[in-house]
């Protein structure tokens, strides 16, 4: 690889940043809002799921309630 100098590289680097589109503070509250109900909504379904499979393990070993 060729080797460029600090001051090149720092240009680069200051115009590759610039073409990034940054999220408004809307955009970014909606988006952690929306992980946190995806989260809940998981918990939820695994919650049950691990409920319901050890409910049907208990009967087929004979050691469920």
């Amino acid at each position: 690889m060729a080797k460029s100098n600090p001051f090149t590289f720092v240009q680069q680097v200051r115009s590759e940043v610039s073409k990034v589109t940054w999220p408004t503070r809307r955009e970014t509250a909606i988006t952690t809002v929306m992980v946190f109900v995806m989260v809940l909504v998981a918990s939820i379904f695994f919650l049950v799921a691990d409920q319901l499979m050890g409910w049907g393990i208990g009967l087929l070993l004979g050691v469920g309630g």
